[in-house]
């Protein structure tokens, strides 16, 4: 089992490790990760060049420093990626070495503990054919996580979350929780939608407690508000929690697109997003967030 993160030698590459250290402890997980340079660039040897030997020295930092981010009891290797830009550099590691999870940071100049999606993380986001993980900024927890949260949506295409959210909570012994997010501001009348949004979160928890062994804690929860963000706010969240979402609908097979609902509870969220692509078959059972 090996997670793809993103690595650069600043807040948002740390956001990301931490997240992967999180991730990847009480599962056995490497992390690998990649630093992607400029496809034309050479830093793998000395060269005369001053320019060329600056930017090798720069690639021996990043990896130093990455690799010391890193808790001792994690495997992790550290990758030097050629490619035409970030995002397609860790598409294309994640794809080679058949990784369950691609990690990375916000952007920046986001809020403390909230995310805001820079070009990365947006490029990821509509391209992916494996899950992708964000960190929001600020975020350096590493113990192992602590509770996994389902966003159980009413539209098709959301099988692939459900089945990664369930076999995710098994594996580490974690309790579960589904949670339907009612705008009331959307269209349609305000008490049906609620109605509907329990008898679907219901049934959703029907499957899940059918399928983790018996006493396994799982719950559900309908949050609603005037729009999402109010759903967000009105919910709890631990420490050590993530939440999983699937991808749009209108996203090709076996690959991501977000949603605006998904962008409107990223927005809002206090803690790390996992988005799942859409009919995503893992490569091993054992592959997932």
């Amino acid at each position: 089992m090996r997670y793809v993160v993103g690595y650069t030698p600043n807040e948002r590459g740390a956001d990301a490790v931490a997240l992967a250290s999180a991730l990847a402890r009480a599962q056995g997980a490497q992390l690998d990760l990649v630093y992607v340079v400029d496809k034309g660039l050479h830093v793998a040897h000395e060269v005369a060049s001053g320019h060329d030997l600056a930017r090798e020295q720069a690639v021996k930092d990043a990896q130093r420093e990455g690799l010391g981010l890193v808790a001792e009891d994690v495997p992790v290797e550290f990758h030097v990626r050629h490619a035409e830009s970030f995002a397609a550099g860790l598409i294309e590691a994640a794809v080679d070495i058949e990784a369950g999870l691609i990690v990375v940071g916000a952007a920046s100049n986001g809020l403390f503990k909230r995310h805001t999606i820079g070009s990365v993380a947006n490029a990821l986001l509509h391209a992916s054919p494996v899950p992708v993980a964000l960190a929001p900024r600020g975020y350096r927890r590493t113990e192992p996580i602590s509770r996994l949260t389902l966003a159980v949506g009413q539209r098709a295409g959301a099988d692939a979350a459900i089945d990664v959210a369930i076999g995710s909570a098994e594996r580490r012994g974690v309790p579960l929780r589904m949670v339907s997010l009612v705008e009331l501001d959307a269209e349609g009348d305000p008490g049906e939608v609620v109605n509907a949004a329990h008898v679907h979160a219901n049934t959703v928890l029907t499957e899940a407690s059918r399928r983790l062994p018996e006493g396994h804690k799982v719950a559900v929860e309908v949050a609603h508000g005037r729009t999402i963000e109010e759903c967000i706010d009105d919910l709890d969240w631990d420490d050590g929690e993530i939440l999983i979402v699937g991808s749009s609908r209108l996203a090709e097979r076996n690959k991501l697109f977000i949603g605006s609902t998904a962008n409107k509870v990223l927005r809002a969220l206090p803690v790390p997003m996992v988005v799942i692509p859409r009919e995503y078959e893992r490569v091993d059972t054992a592959m997932a967030p």
